[in-house]
């Protein structure tokens, strides 16, 4: 895998959701809060990461950083994804397709996310399952990293 440092890529974060863990104690409950954030670089680099904190700004912060450290590359062509993709995760499965120009995103909360910080203008996606954000995040994500670039396919093609 390639790695890449951050900082060296204009990335920017979306927010994808925002939940209230509570822990059972002696005394009572305490509360926490879960954050699950995505990265991009609008051009082919995505990364997702999930952070939990006493408070919301510290556990957007965690999950940025974390995010930062597991970006991966993906193929894109002519604004959208080279080719028909199926993502699973858990109960998840994410169906993607590329789309012609002037389509935009048909896609919905969590997929969504992911696919504007990526940089993709042109796709038709559908989430078949629950709807857990993280499990579609990481269905998502195990989705776009199957995408090989037709390029290379086409080398190693001609090579073999």
């Amino acid at each position: 895998m390639l790695r890449v440092n951050p900082e060296e890529l204009n990335l920017k974060d979306k927010l994808v959701s925002i939940n209230r863990v509570a822990k059972v104690v002696k005394g009572g409950k305490r509360f926490s809060f879960s954050a699950l954030v995505v990265v991009g670089d609008g051009s082919g680099w995505v990364g997702i990461g999930k952070g939990k904190a006493a408070e919301v700004p510290p556990a957007i912060a965690k999950a940025v950083g974390r995010a930062k450290k597991q970006l991966i590359q993906v193929p894109l062509k002519n604004g959208s994804i080279p080719h028909d993709v199926h993502g699973f995760f858990c109960g998840e499965h994410v169906l993607m397709k590329p789309a012609q120009e002037g389509t935009g995103i048909i896609a919905g909360g969590a997929v969504r996310a992911i696919l504007e910080v990526l940089g993709v203008n042109n796709i038709v996606a559908k989430t078949l399952g629950r709807g857990n954000p993280f499990n579609v995040v990481q269905a998502t994500l195990a989705g776009l990293a199957q995408l090989k670039d037709p390029e290379a396919v086409k080398r190693i093609r001609q090579a073999g």
